[in-house]
């Protein structure tokens, strides 16, 4: 059986770091953090049993290992590239690409769309769906809405909206706190808030495990409409379905996440970029 291949993701940040010789201005590069390049190297290395920089105070340097790893790195970076620019379609300037979480799209945008249409008119735009942190390097969006936390956000990252954790289940299903030990329980994977962490602060002593797990918010939220259980998700993508009651809040008190979605610009002289995010903001605020 052949080995699997580390992550793509690793191979970009020594890509970059190896251009630059420097971590701080490859996470610059990839729009990510200094400490999530570290991290991504570290694992590389771990992966591989050796080495590929040798940490100095004035900078990096290359190992011998590292240095016999730079062309075939490269080489395959820029046949992915090729590649996939092979595939694209073609677009003007004038499109604006906006990279979102998977949740953020189907919630906010898609069910807003002519109102989008009617505030920006001749807006063109290209939307790109993302759950991994990956995905959102590889897009060269103009415009990224991301979920995490602080630190995988990004540089020039803000909050968008609050961080607020609900319990939600259809109406059918009762809606008090007391019937989620009763009930399967839905729980969106990469979030610190988890159910059993959360039953456990309410004093619930069962060990009770989810029935279901989701990678992103947005599904968990379809579950709970379609009576499948009760989820534990962010309250800005449960507030659709909650304003017009189609869920309810089974929880005696919103909870505070330790992650959430943020939006960034990547050139604040974007000027359709910049109206789209003020847009998605008001949409999002209004609810």
């Amino acid at each position: 059986m052949a080995k699997s291949l580390p992550p793509l993701t690793w191979f970009r940040a020594f890509d970059a770091a190896a251009r630059n010789l420097n971590f701080t201005l490859a996470a610059d590069e990839l729009g990510l953090t200094q400490s999530a390049v570290s991290q991504q190297i570290r694992a590389l290395e771990t992966r591989l049993g050796t080495p590929l920089f040798l940490r100095r105070p004035k900078g990096l340097a290359l190992t011998d290992a590292g240095r016999r790893l730079v062309p075939d790195v490269a080489a395959a970076m820029a046949r992915l590239q090729d590649a996939t620019a092979a595939l694209l379609p073609a677009t003007g300037t004038d499109v604006l690409t906006v990279a979102t979480s998977v949740s953020i799209a189907q919630w906010y945008i898609a069910p807003r769309m002519a109102a989008l249409q009617k505030a920006l008119p001749g807006l063109r735009l290209r939307l790109i769906t993302a759950v991994w942190q990956d995905e959102f390097s590889a897009a060269e969006a103009d415009v990224e809405i991301r979920f995490g936390s602080a630190e995988v956000a990004g540089r020039g990252a803000t909050p968008l909206g609050s961080f607020d954790l609900v319990a939600v289940a259809a109406p059918a299903l009762g809606g008090r706190w007391e019937t989620v030990a009763s009930l399967p329980l839905i729980q969106p994977v990469g979030v610190t808030e988890t159910w059993a962490r959360i039953l456990r602060q309410s004093g619930m002593t069962q060990d009770i495990e989810p029935a279901i797990f989701t990678d992103s918010h947005g599904l968990a939220v379809d579950l709970a409409l379609s009576g499948a259980g009760v989820a534990l998700t962010s309250a800005i993508i449960a507030a659709p379905a909650l304003a017009d009651g189609r869920l309810v809040d089974l929880g005696p008190a919103r909870i505070r996440g330790s992650e959430g979605y943020f939006l960034a610009v990547s050139d604040p002289g974007n000027a359709p970029a910049v109206a789209f995010a003020d847009w998605l903001r008001a949409a999002i605020m209004s609810r």
